[in-house]
C-alpha cells in the first residue's frame, strides 16, 4: 500500500465514523446512552499502517522458504496458521464495540457533520471580578496613582517648555536690543519663555557684555543652539513639572463571568394516535438535540411534559414510554410550559428551548386560538415543533402547518417533519440551523 492510498484510506475512516453517528441516531439504541455519557456502535475498521520492509526478510512477493507455488495469494497465511485449528475461528471479539462521547464531543462531532456551530449565549452574572488595572480615573487611594503615566505627562512638559537658557542670554548681548525685543525674538523663534524671566536675566547682563554682537543674525551665526534632549543628556534631568491635572489613579477592570444556562421544555403528545413508532422518532430526535445543548451550555436543565387532553409533569425516564387513551388538547402542554418557565427559569438568566412533538392532530381551533398565541408570549430561543406522521399527513393532523403557517416568519420558530428514521437528521439540521441564524 503506498502513500497516497494510505492517506485516502484515513479519510474514507474518517466517513465511515460520521456514517456510524448518522446512523446512530437514525436506527441506533439510543437507550443504551445517558445524559452524560453516549455510546456509539462502529463497524470494525482496520486503519491503516505503515510498515517497515526489512531487506534481509527476502524481496517482495517471495514466498515462505523459496518461490511460491503457482496460483498461491501472496501474503496469505498457510493452512493452520489461525487462531482456531482446522480453520476454526478464534474465541476474541472485536477489540472495540462502540464508542464513547460526552455531550460535548457530541456537539462537536454533529457540528461537523451538519456544517454549522450553534454559539451559546451567556444570561446569567455569577460573580464579579476584578480583572487587570485597567480602567482609569482622576481621584482615588495614593497607592493606585499610576506614577509611570503621571511622570510621562511631566517629561513631555518638560519637553515643551524647556529652552536653552545660555542661548536666550547671547540674544540679550545684541547690541542696542531691549528685553522687549528680545521676548519677541524668541517668540519668533518657538522659544517658550516668559518676560518675567527676560526681564530678570536682563538685569544680570553684565554692561561690558551688551554690545557683544551687532545683530540677533550674527549672535544665531556664532551661538550654537541646543536642543532639551541634549542638554537632558549632558547634565541630567534635574527635575519633573508634575501638575495635580496629570494624576490618574489605576483601579481594576470589573469583570462579569457569565454563565451560559439552558433549560429546554420538551412536550411529547401522549394521546391514544400516537403509536410505538411515532413515539419513537420523537425520542430519536429530542434525545440528539438534548445532548447536542447539553454539550453546548455550562449548565442545562431539562423539563418534560406530556399532555393528551391535559398536560402533567414527568421524568426523562418516563417522558418516552408514556401513552393514553385521551384526545388531545397541544395548548394545556404549553400553558404548563409557561408557567414552569415563568416560575423557574427567568427569560433574564436562562436561554430557553421549547421543544414540542406529535402527530399533528389537535382539536378544533387550538392551534389557532390558544397554541400560536401562548407561542407568541412564552419568550425562547427557539420554539420547535416536529411532527412524527409515518407514512405522510393524515387528513386531519394540521397543527404543523398551521404553526409553520403562522409564526414560520418570526425567526425563533421552526417546523420540522419525520416520517421515518432517515429523517431525523434533517430534522435535526433544521432545527439546529434556525436557533444558529436567529437574532
Amino acid at each position: 500500500m503506498g502513500l497516497r492510498d494510505d492517506l485516502e484510506r484515513f479519510r474514507e475512516v474518517g466517513e465511515e465514523r460520521r456514517e456510524d453517528l448518522k446512523e446512530f441516531i437514525s436506527y441506533g439504541d439510543l437507550g443504551a446512552s445517558g445524559s452524560k455519557d453516549i455510546k456509539i456502535p462502529i463497524k470494525v475498521v482496520d486503519l491503516p499502517e505503515f510498515k517497515y520492509d526489512r531487506l534481509d526478510m527476502g524481496g517482495v512477493g517471495q514466498g515462505k522458504g523459496g518461490t511460491p507455488d503457482v496460483g498461491q495469494p501472496l501474503g496469505q497465511p498457510e493452512p493452520g496458521d489461525g487462531e482456531g485449528e482446522d480453520g476454526e475461528p478464534g474465541e476474541e471479539g472485536a477489540e472495540h464495540e462502540y464508542y464513547e462521547m460526552d455531550p460535548e464531543q457530541f456537539a462537536e462531532a454533529l457540528d461537523e457533520e451538519l456544517g454549522l456551530e450553534l454559539e451559546p449565549k451567556g444570561k446569567e452574572v455569577i460573580e464579579e471580578v476584578e480583572g487587570d488595572f485597567t480602567d482609569i480615573t482622576r481621584s482615588g487611594p495614593h497607592s493606585t496613582l499610576d506614577f509611570e503615566r503621571l511622570f510621562k505627562e511631566g517629561l513631555k512638559r518638560k519637553l515643551a517648555m524647556d529652552f536653552d537658557e545660555e542661548f536666550v542670554r547671547e540674544a540679550m548681548k545684541v547690541d542696542g536690543t531691549s528685553a522687549r525685543e528680545v521676548f519677541r525674538w524668541c517668540r519668533e523663534h518657538n522659544i517658550l519663555v516668559s518676560m518675567a524671566w527676560i526681564e530678570d536675566e536682563w538685569s544680570r547682563i553684565p554692561d561690558d557684555e551688551r554690545g557683544t554682537w551687532a545683530s540677533f543674525e550674527e549672535m544665531e551665526e556664532n551661538v550654537e543652539r541646543t536642543t532639551a534632549i541634549q542638554r537632558i543628556r549632558r547634565e541630567g534631568l534635574r527635575e519633573i513639572p508634575f501638575r495635580r491635572e496629570d494624576e490618574r489613579y489605576r483601579h481594576p477592570e470589573v469583570i462579569e463571568k457569565k454563565q451560559s444556562n439552558v433549560v429546554v421544555v420538551n412536550i411529547r403528545d401522549v394521546s391514544g394516535s400516537m403509536r410505538e413508532t411515532k413515539r419513537e422518532l420523537v425520542e430519536r430526535t429530542f434525545t440528539p438535540l438534548d445532548w447536542y445543548l447539553t454539550g453546548k451550555y455550562d449548565h442545562a436543565e431539562f423539563v418534560y411534559i406530556a399532555h393528551d387532553a391535559e398536560a402533567w409533569e414527568v421524568e426523562r425516564d418516563e417522558f418516552f414510554g408514556i401513552r393514553s387513551g385521551g384526545g388531545t388538547r397541544i395548548s394545556s402542554a404549553y400553558e404548563l410550559a409557561k408557567e414552569v418557565l415563568d416560575e423557574r427559569y427567568p427569560w433574564r438568566e436562562w436561554n430557553r428551548y421549547v421543544f414540542a412533538a406529535g402527530d399533528s392532530e389537535n382539536s378544533s381551533n387550538d392551534t389557532k386560538e390558544r397554541v400560536v398565541p401562548l407561542m407568541q408570549e412564552i419568550d425562547a430561543n427557539l420554539h420547535a415543533y416536529v411532527e412524527t406522521q409515518p407514512g405522510g399527513t393524515a387528513i386531519n393532523a394540521t397543527h404543523a402547518e398551521e404553526v409553520e403557517r403562522s409564526l414560520g416568519e418570526q425567526g425563533n420558530v421552526v417546523v420540522a417533519y419525520v416520517s421515518e428514521p432517515d429523517d431525523v437528521i434533517d430534522a435535526i439540521y433544521t432545527i439546529l440551523s434556525t436557533e444558529a441564524t436567529a437574532e
